[in-house]
């Protein structure tokens, strides 16, 4: 069946894939595996949801598999990952769990999970849950059962922490801002205000169905509208759970997570808050990043694919920035985890410190054009490391010099190879992708 966890919780589709009685089955085997037993009171476990219609039904299921294992509950109700994540650090709350589906569409769903701290968990500890799933426990019963409690406040304290950590007020900046009909619908609006600037909110009217539904970050044709429609200093667009955040000029030119990192690394290289004058970005992200934070005199960490590995490297290295192009951005000094909110928030406050335009500020990154050509192989471990794969990358890797890049690399989940290539013209990636792409073809041929 493979590994039920994938690099962000277990996700499937709702009563499909991601049943009620495996929502409840994964709290109980949480509850055993994060919550440390040998205290003299009950583990507190807090849940959060975005406003997709079954995560109704799963916060039910996650709330009496929690209590059934004797753990006190707070129900946060709709709040977005990072401020479930937030939550859960300053209650010092044993565990959290976000019932979320983030970008994907509304039939779908998933369980995140955060241990004491707010922080991911690492795959040893996913495995040893997923193991744990079904085995026999000793049951409370009487007053030893879980107590369910709500948190009234928990929107109003993540907001104050947002703008409490805002270096410059937003006064005099309009900003659009697209909630995606997601769990920012609420406390994005609320906190971008409160930080003075004025904001015209699309999309901020969940009804359960229409989440992610032709909006937010994965569909920014609305934002880019309505910033011209409004003649806004600039869009922001959230995903359902506002873990990740892009942005538009005032001519609507998008903004992508590379670009932000950059603006927000500059801004605090200057302020000295740049821990060691480092940037985390995974492999994916592209070759004008690295060249412009080069030109800055930051240097560039590069982990594999997915935020998680950004997770670990900020953590292991104390560094106070990394992210995704995807625009999932991490700042530890603020927040455990991606914060799309944090991330508009900082963004706008570099923007309004320094007056210039967003366009201005993004500038410093020149992106070079990007191919990428997923390859169909037989076996993808195979055909990424056969000897005229390797040559072929060589050869091309030697004819782009420093004007561009091959990033060669098998999929974690499809026999699929995935061939990326950065050049000076769209052209030239192209051909130089393509051509790789011929020789994984036939080293393994699908």
């Amino acid at each position: 069946m493979g590994r039920l966890f994938g690099t962000d919780g277990v996700r499937g589709r709702a009563n499909a894939d991601l049943t009620p009685e495996l929502a409840l089955s994964l709290a109980v085997s949480a509850a055993h595996t994060l919550a440390e037993r040998d205290r003299s009171h009950p583990p507190v476990a807090m849940v959060g949801r975005d406003p997709r219609a079954s995560g109704e039904m799963l916060e039910a299921a996650v709330v009496a598999g929690l209590a059934s294992a004797g753990a006190t509950v707070i129900r946060l109700g709709v709040l977005p990952t990072p401020g479930v994540a937030y939550l859960v650090s300053d209650a010092r709350a044993d565990l959290g769990v976000m019932i979320s589906a983030s970008h994907n569409p509304m039939p779908d769903n998933g369980i995140k999970l955060f241990a004491a701290g707010g922080h991911k968990l690492p795959d040893d500890i996913e495995d040893a849950i997923e193991a744990g799933l079904g085995a026999p426990f000793d049951r409370p019963t009487g007053a030893r059962v879980g107590r369910v409690h709500d948190l009234i406040d928990g929107v109003e304290h993540y907001v104050n922490h947002l703008v409490d950590s805002v270096p410059h007020r937003l006064d005099g900046l309009t900003v659009v801002v697209d909630c995606a009909n997601g769990a920012a619908s609420d406390v994005a609006p609320a906190a971008y205000e409160r930080a003075g600037a004025r904001v015209i909110a699309i999309h901020a009217e969940p009804d359960g169905l229409n989440i992610n539904d032709g909006c937010g970050s994965t569909h920014l044709s609305a934002v880019r509208a309505a910033v011209l429609e409004h003649g806004a200093d600039l869009g922001i667009a959230h995903d359902g759970d506002a873990d990740r955040c892009l942005a538009v000029t005032s001519t609507g030119e998008e903004i992508d997570g590379d670009q932000i990192m950059a603006i927000l690394a500059l801004a605090m290289q200057e302020a000295g808050t740049l821990t060691n004058d480092t940037l985390v970005a995974t492999v994916m992200s592209n070759l004008g990043l690295r060249l412009a934070m080069s030109a800055a005199g930051v240097r560039l960490v590069e982990t594999k694919v997915g935020d998680r590995y950004v997770l670990e490297a900020l953590r292991s290295g104390r560094f106070t920035l990394g992210g995704e192009q995807s625009g999932h951005v991490v700042m530890p000094d603020h927040a455990t985890t991606g914060d799309g909110i944090l991330t508009g928030l900082h963004l706008m406050a570099r923007v309004a410190s320094t007056g210039k335009t967003l366009a201005e500020l993004a500038a410093v990154v020149t992106k070079l054009p990007q191919v990428l050509i997923n390859v169909p192989v037989a076996d993808r471990s195979s055909a990424a490391s056969a000897p005229d794969v390797e040559a072929a990358v060589a050869t091309a890797t030697s004819e782009l010099g420093e004007e561009g890049r091959v990033l060669l690399r098998p999929s974690g989940t499809e026999q699929l190879v995935r061939v990326m290539v950065e050049a000076p013209t769209e052209d030239v990636a192209g051909a130089v992708a393509e051509r790789i792409a011929t020789v994984v073809r036939a080293a393994s041929p699908a």
